[in-house]
């Protein structure tokens, strides 16, 4: 039993590879991804370090938490729109360069004072970061289909996944060495790294032929969900993965159960690297696995995983082997629910649909960190508030069942 896992995960990582191998824009696309996602988030302890420096309350750590997934939120109906009408390189690079500024100036957060700039700062970089993710995505269904497109995003949700979690992990790690500033400014020298990668990129694609206004093509984009409603059914069916948004949770268990144990970053890093070993290779065992059928199942396993987490929580070592297991269907649960997206999406709407789905997921990302602070506040013990995001999952599933039996989902590939 041992063997055939051991075969079948090779064999999933050489369908990977090969496609790596045989798309080289797809392989540029990986490599830029893999870096700017990781700097994204690689100085969040950083900043969830000064925070509990700084002495703040739950709130305002949640609160935090909740403008990295709302910067995207106030972007995304627009920038949907500029995706289907501009350059993607030249967009690209332009949002490279706001990161770049934005995470050298957090080198000048130091007392309280100063909170409303570094909210302002987190939230310009991490709409430039979310805006950068929509167009990579819109891109992918133009370059690749059935199958190819499928592992694309495997391979892209593992490498945001990975980025997320472990980026974090080796922050919190950075942070207890040397500091809170070093890692602003290593984050600022992957940003360069990325600029020029993305300066040597070359790439061709269909030009819209559209020449409508902004206004009116958000509002045929809107018309184009309500009229297609497989597709807005699907876009909240995604939007349920942001219930595993668990920055704030592991943030505040770290500071509540393991600084008795070890520094407070390293809590953090640890638990998040612990995720990410899930989320990487959840896809090599699930990513074949999983279809139109066996979605429902996920689902139930990744709220049972999460119940699971809260059981373990306030036991450090147990909380890892649970933050595993939560990984492990994460990364399949994103990619294949927006690999179903993609497959019910019209060519000429992929920008404007992704952009709309990404501001719903943001949206619910950011609610669900200022759910846990509001909990918190409220007095909640944290193991009952990750109980109530595993429920998340659980009406998910049953959900998913109502979808199927109204509507006729295609599988991925056919």
């Amino acid at each position: 039993m041992a063997n055939r896992s051991y075969y079948a995960t090779l064999a999933f990582m050489k369908r990977y590879w090969n496609l790596l191998r045989t798309q080289p824009l797809l392989a540029q696309l990986s490599l830029i991804q893999l870096i700017a996602y990781f700097g994204a988030w690689f100085s969040n302890v950083a900043i969830y370090t000064l925070l509990i420096t700084l002495h703040v309350d739950a709130s305002t750590i949640a609160f935090v938490a909740a403008l990295h997934f709302f910067a995207g939120v106030l972007q995304a109906p627009l920038s949907g729109v500029i995706i289907d009408r501009f350059s993607p390189k030249k967009l690209m690079l332009f949002l490279t360069i706001i990161e770049i500024s934005c995470t050298l100036m957090l080198v000048s957060i130091d007392e309280v004072s100063k909170l409303p700039l570094l909210y302002i700062l987190v939230f310009a970089r991490m709409a430039a970061a979310s805006f950068q993710f929509t167009i990579e995505m819109s891109l992918l269904p133009r370059i690749l289909s059935g199958k190819a497109l499928q592992g694309a995003n495997e391979i892209h949700s593992i490498i945001w996944s990975l980025s997320y979690s472990l980026g974090m992990a080796l922050s919190g790690l950075l942070v207890y060495s040397v500091g809170v500033t070093a890692a602003f400014l290593l984050d600022a020298c992957l940003f360069m790294i990325v600029l020029v990668l993305q300066i040597n990129l070359h790439f061709t694609l269909k030009k819209s032929e559209s020449t409508s206004r902004f206004r009116t093509m958000m509002g045929d984009a809107l018309r184009y969900v309500r009229k297609e409603r497989v597709v807005w059914h699907l876009m909240l069916l995604h939007s349920v993965v942001a219930f595993t948004a668990f920055d704030a949770l592991v943030v505040l268990s770290a500071q509540k159960y393991y600084m008795n144990i070890l520094a407070v970053s390293l809590g953090i890093g640890l638990v998040h690297a612990a995720r990410a070993v899930g989320l990487a290779i959840g896809p090599l065992f699930l990513g074949e696995w999983v279809n139109v059928r066996r979605l429902e199942f996920l689902l139930f396993a990744e709220a049972f995983a999460i119940g699971l987490w809260a059981w373990a929580m306030s036991d450090f070592y147990c909380s890892l082997a649970a933050s595993v297991l939560v990984g492990f269907m994460t990364t399949t649960l994103w990619s294949y629910t927006y690999t179903l997206l993609q497959k019910h999406t019209h060519y000429e709407y992929y920008g404007r649909v992704v952009a709309y789905n990404d501001m719903i997921f943001l949206m619910v990302g950011g609610l669900v960190s200022l759910l846990i602070g509001f909990l918190v506040k409220s007095g909640w013990a944290l193991e009952s508030i990750t109980l109530v995001l595993g429920g998340a999952f659980l009406t998910a599933a049953v959900y998913y069942r109502w979808l199927r039996q109204h509507y006729e989902l295609q599988e991925i590939g056919v």
